[in-house]
């Protein structure tokens, strides 16, 4: 978006985010253990040893983790074993919802990632036989989308109200990752609203302290942090030097699938409710809702019609 500092309504952005399905989304799968055990799922994970000897989750973050995930009716847990009593854990339909994000992990990840040998190198469309790229692009007109291609309208929704009770957790970004089937995915909530707000015309450290609720010693480590990672890249103010103007890298905006198809999966599938953030995709004047597909053939992909090979050395 292109809105100068004083075109903006802050109060009207920072309402828009707290009620966002997107924010709400986050705080229920948005965190580095969550998506790595939904990834593992997607690439043949069933089994908690499966996730244990080669995610690098702690035990005990795993149990909670998939604990999590059933309750959501995101996994389903099968009994295998009765003495001792074992479970192995398969996607329900709300977990196969989430395959869009999981492919913008994945093409991120390809992209800009720093280990992704632990990730499928390439996946294969099996109703076109060809090997792909998953494109982001609007269901109404089945067009390739990208950041430029929509405009937004802030409406929020009472129905997913801000927690003001909410503790700020800001762990420093992961830059690097550790050996084995690790997700490469190394923002976190907070990253991803900054995104986000970036994407909605808040260029400024003040404006950013506002409508996200962060004060500024935490957001200064945090725009660090994420200058460091190559998400964020600061220049000085045109009309004040003395002030720093943030944008987005291509890293950056290359999360933006990713965090369209979340926040799309829990509006659709785990809140029923619309965003408060509603964009709408110029070239088709339609609301824009994610779909993903075949770079070749242009069909929207399904989990049970892409094949991948898991890289050497993995266990699934």
């Amino acid at each position: 978006m292109s809105q100068q500092p004083e075109d903006i309504d802050l109060t009207l952005v920072r309402e828009a985010l707290d009620t966002s399905t997107l924010s709400h989304g986050l705080k229920i799968i948005g965190d580095h253990r969550t998506a790595q055990v939904v990834l593992g799922a997607f690439v043949g994970k069933r089994r908690f040893d499966d996730w244990l000897a080669s995610a690098n989750i702690p035990r005990h973050t795993l149990a909670e983790r998939l604990k999590s995930l059933v309750q959501m009716d995101v996994l389903r847990p099968r009994l295998y074993q009765e003495r001792p009593e074992r479970y192995a854990y398969h996607l329900t339909t709300k977990g196969m919802a989430l395959y869009d994000s999981v492919l913008m992990i994945w093409d991120w990840e390809q992209k800009y990632g720093e280990r992704n040998q632990a990730l499928p190198p390439r996946l294969t469309h099996k109703s076109c036989g060809h090997v792909f790229h998953p494109d982001l692009a609007c269901s109404a007109c089945n067009e390739r989308v990208t950041m430029q291609d929509l405009s937004y309208e802030l409406m929020p929704n009472a129905k997913l109200p801000y927690d003001s009770g909410e503790s700020i957790r800001t762990p420093r970004l992961r830059v690097d990752t550790d050996a084995g089937f690790e997700l490469g995915l190394r923002v976190d909530r907070w990253s991803l609203l900054i995104i986000a707000a970036v994407t909605l015309g808040c260029h400024y450290f003040d404006q950013l302290s506002y409508v996200l609720r962060i004060g500024p010693g935490v957001l200064s480590k945090r725009l660090a942090s994420m200058a460091e990672s190559n998400l964020l890249v600061s220049e000085a103010d045109h009309a004040d030097a003395r002030r720093k103007r943030y944008r987005l890298t291509p890293a950056s905006r290359g999360l933006f699938g990713y965090i369209v198809c979340l926040s799309t999966w829990a509006g659709t599938h785990h809140f029923r409710e619309p965003s408060s953030i509603r964009p709408t995709h110029k070239d088709c004047g339609q609301p824009f809702i994610a779909q993903v597909t075949c770079s070749h053939c242009h069909q929207v992909l399904k989990p049970w019609d892409v094949t991948f090979d898991i890289p050497q050395g993995s266990t699934t």
